[in-house]
């Protein structure tokens, strides 16, 4: 069994995709709503067919899954969601850290803290808040 973390976006999921595939390295695949079988029961309207339906990357060992919303629900922006990438590689943490930092908002610069000798969390350009964390073997449980 796996969780699996699943991502809404307002209009730029592919963008958001496209950025995170390039920050982690790993080649987003993307289905837009224009892909999809049509049915007449659920029409899809002209303006949606390129919004993303449904969107996958592997970052860190874990599937995450991204999306435009397309449901009507009223949009929330980055605050139903927070991501954590814990690495053995010191260096990874702090690439990764820079990179979703730009057109960010840092809310704690990278540091050492009582669990983690690097760690650091801020919220990127899309709203998306972030947690980048060393695991260098300690017990984290006091986290």
């Amino acid at each position: 069994m796996a969780l699996n973390v699943y991502m809404i976006f307002d209009g730029d999921c592919r963008q958001a995709v496209e950025y995170y595939g390039q920050v982690f390295g790993s080649e987003p695949r993307i289905m837009s709503f224009g892909d999809a079988p049509r049915n007449p029961e659920f029409p899809i309207p002209e303006e949606a067919k390129n919004l993303v339906m449904h969107a996958e990357l592997m970052i860190s060992g874990s599937r995450v899954m991204f999306c435009d919303n397309l449901s009507g629900r009223p949009y929330v922006k980055g605050n139903n969601i927070e991501l954590t990438v814990v690495t053995t590689d010191i260096d990874e943490v702090k690439s990764i850290f820079n990179k979703l930092k730009e057109g960010g908002k840092v809310e704690m610069e990278l540091q050492e803290t009582f669990w983690s000798k690097c760690y650091g969390k801020l919220t990127d350009k899309f709203g998306v808040e972030w947690q980048v964390s060393h695991d260098d073997g300690r017990d984290n449980q006091g986290k």
